[in-house]
């Protein structure tokens, strides 16, 4: 997988995690109808949000080696560290971290492919 896939694949499961966080509340009732209630179980969206960031660490290694910027990194590292701590501000502010800490996750990618992309590539000589 490339890097620029990886980055893709890292925004999409953060965005995925995100909106099952955010939408939970909404479905759970009718998740446990159909018989579908451990996806609201706090394990799966550790399960989740672990693999978004190592995604994003394999994605982001592979950027800092291409252009030595290591921002998108931390940002990476500090968005799933807010999102872990969702629920430190109880259920009115759980949106908010859940916003914060993904669009960190997200952005973290987004620049990532940015700077990539902004390589211009080495010129050969003759």
């Amino acid at each position: 997988m490339t890097q620029r896939s990886l980055d893709k694949t890292g925004m999409w499961v953060t965005t995925l995690c995100a909106l099952h966080c955010l939408l939970l509340p909404v479905i759970l009732p009718l998740l446990s109808l159909i018989g579908l209630s451990f996806i609201g179980e706090e394990l799966l969206e550790r399960v989740i949000l672990g693999t978004s960031i190592v995604l994003g660490i394999i994605a982001l290694s592979a950027g800092i080696r291409k252009h030595a910027k290591f921002y998108p990194f931390v940002m990476l590292l500090l968005g799933g560290f807010v999102y872990w701590h969702k629920d430190s501000l109880g259920e009115m502010g759980e949106p908010i971290i859940i916003l914060v800490g993904a669009g960190l996750i997200v952005a973290a990618h987004w620049i990532n492919l940015r700077l990539v992309r902004q390589i211009k590539p080495a010129t050969v000589s003759a």
